[in-house]
C-alpha cells in the first residue's frame, strides 16, 4: 500500500504546483473577458488543462516517442519532437507576458468591451489556455512518468490535483486581480518559467544536472513572500492597472 500512496501523495503535490503556474496563466487571460465570463473561462480552462493531461497519460507511448529521436538541427543542437514543444510554448510565454506587462502598465485604457466581446472574445482566450495547456500538461506527464508508472497512480494524482485547483481558481484569480504588484509579479513568474522551458527544450541535460527548477521555483517562492510582508507592512491604496481586451481578443482572430 505505502507503495502507491507516497508516489501518489509526491506526484500529486507536484501535480498542484505545477497548477499553479496554469491558475495564475488563466486568471489573468481570463481578466480580459466580461465580468460574468471569467469564472467560466477558469473552470473551463482548469478543464482542458485536466483533459490534456489524461489524454497525453493515456497516450504515453507517443509521448515517450516525442523525446526518443531528433526531427531538426539548429546550430548542430539535435532538437526531439519534445524539445521543440518546450522551446515554442517557453517563446510564447515569454512574449504574452511582456506583452501583458506593457499592456497593462503603458496601453491607453478603454471603457467597455465592445459589441464583439462575448464568444469571439471567450474563443480567442480559450486558444491562448490551450496552446499554454499543452506544454504544462507535456512537462506534467513527464514529471509523472518519471515517478511511478502506475497508470491509476498518475490519472488519481491528476484528478486531485485538478480538484484543488477549481476550488482554489476563483480565490487566486480575486487575490491577483486585488493587488497589482502581484499581477505584474505573477507575470514575471510566468517569464522566468518561459526561460526555463527554453533551457530545458535547447538543453535538457544540463536543465537537469543544474538543478535549474529548483532555483527558479525557489526564487518564486522567496519573490512571493517577500511581497507577501510589503502587503502586510506597507498598505498604501493599490494603483489600478488597465485591463482592456486586445484588438485581436475582441476580432476572435
Amino acid at each position: 500500500m505505502a507503495d502507491l500512496v507516497v508516489p501518489f501523495v509526491t506526484l500529486a503535490a507536484l501535480e498542484i504546483i505545477l497548477g499553479i503556474d496554469n491558475i495564475i496563466f488563466i486568471s489573468i487571460l481570463s481578466a480580459k473577458l466580461p465580468k460574468e465570463e471569467q469564472s467560466v473561462a477558469r473552470r473551463l480552462g482548469i478543464g482542458l488543462a485536466v483533459g490534456s493531461r489524461l489524454l497525453l497519460l493515456l497516450s504515453i507511448s507517443f509521448v515517450i516517442r516525442l523525446g526518443e529521436s531528433d526531427v531538426l538541427s539548429l546550430f548542430g543542437n539535435g532538437l526531439t519532437g519534445k524539445d521543440l514543444i518546450l522551446l515554442g510554448g517557453g517563446l510564447f510565454l515569454i512574449g504574452k507576458s511582456t506583452y501583458e506587462i506593457h499592456e497593462k502598465l503603458e496601453a491607453v485604457e478603454h471603457g467597455g468591451h465592445g459589441s464583439a466581446s462575448g464568444v469571439a472574445t471567450m474563443k480567442a482566450v480559450l486558444l491562448q489556455i490551450i496552446l499554454v495547456d499543452v506544454v504544462f500538461s507535456l512537462d506534467s506527464v513527464i514529471t509523472a512518468v518519471g515517478i511511478t508508472d502506475n497508470m491509476g497512480v498518475m490519472v488519481g494524482a491528476i484528478v486531485s490535483a485538478a480538484a484543488v485547483m477549481l476550488f482554489f481558481a476563483n480565490p487566486v484569480a480575486d487575490f491577483v486581480d486585488r493587488h497589482p504588484t502581484m499581477k505584474i509579479l505573477a507575470l514575471a513568474f510566468l517569464i522566468l518559467i518561459g526561460s526555463l522551458l527554453m533551457i530545458e527544450g535547447w538543453n535538457p541535460e544540463a536543465a537537469h544536472d543544474l538543478h535549474l527548477k529548483n532555483y527558479v521555483y525557489f526564487a518564486m517562492a522567496f519573490s512571493f513572500g517577500v511581497e507577501l510582508l510589503n502587503m502586510q507592512f506597507r498598505k498604501p491604496d493599490p494603483v489600478k492597472l488597465h485591463n482592456r481586451p486586445n484588438k485581436d481578443a475582441m476580432s476572435g482572430d
